[in-house]
């Protein structure tokens, strides 16, 4: 759809690779002719590792979204971070300086959005995770940037509420929610989980339920979409066209 906005001929596919494969899926899709690719979990950390350069937010994050080709080898992006920011502050009028932010789950999916979440300056990030080690290295990664504080799940309740939950866990696609207490939200809050479509549902259905505000992933999809299509056209696409068509068709 990006391509379409230019009368551009491109071949955009998917390439099903699992992580023992996936070296050789890249570089049988470089042998055919391709030039830029998109890298979806669980291969973002081996991207970083395969790519002969990277750009400072992909070291940071220790994953990448997007890689191109050139006369080096495999360039790494992750366009991760700017896709949702885009989203947030240009597609939905959200603020994020000087505001508290929870980030449910430290896995790749949080690494990606960390640098840029940070760079916005809020008031606070703090990251809540099951595994309090995993959470702690990940924000000590990201403390040149700003200070991010961690919390257990069976203390979140004590903390102050939030004006932004961002949900970058994996559990809507087990048809689960995060064990959200009620009070994390505060007023006129926000709850934007990177999950879209099916994955999104179990989420979204708690949030109508208490009154929640709610915001599916899928405009994130795109925005990190269409700074990889720049990445690799120089072209920036018209955004707002390609999400409404996609709500169009699932919604």
């Amino acid at each position: 759809m990006f391509a379409d906005q230019f009368g551009l001929d491109v071949e955009y596919e998917k390439i099903d690779a699992g992580p023992d494969e996936f070296p050789a899926a890249l570089e049988d899709f470089r042998r055919a002719g391709g030039i830029g690719c998109n890298i979806t979990m669980p291969l973002k950390n081996a991207a970083w590792q395969l790519a002969a350069d990277s750009s400072p937010q992909v070291g940071q994050a220790q994953a990448a979204n997007t890689l191109v080709y050139q006369a080096s080898g495999w360039f790494a992006h992750n366009t991760d971070g700017v896709g949702l920011a885009a989203d947030l502050t240009r597609n939905h009028a959200l603020e994020l300086s000087d505001r508290r932010i929870l980030i449910l789950g430290a896995g790749g999916a949080t690494a990606g959005i960390l640098g840029e979440l940070l760079a916005a300056k809020p008031r606070q990030i703090m990251l809540v995770n099951r595994n309090l080690e995993r959470a702690h290295t990940l924000a000590q990664r990201f403390d040149s940037l700003g200070e991010v504080k961690v919390t257990g799940w069976s203390e979140l309740a004590r903390h102050d509420s939030f004006d932004l939950v961002i949900n970058a866990t994996s559990l809507g696609h087990q048809g689960r929610t995060p064990p959200l207490p009620g009070a994390v939200f505060a007023k006129d809050s926000v709850c934007y989980d990177l999950n879209y479509f099916k994955a999104s549902l179990p989420l979204k259905t708690l949030c109508e339920r208490v009154g929640q505000r709610y915001i599916d992933g899928l405009g994130m999809l795109v925005e990190q979409a269409a700074a990889s299509f720049h990445i690799w056209t120089g072209k920036r696409a018209d955004s707002s066209l390609v999400i409404k068509k996609l709500r169009d068709h699932r919604y």
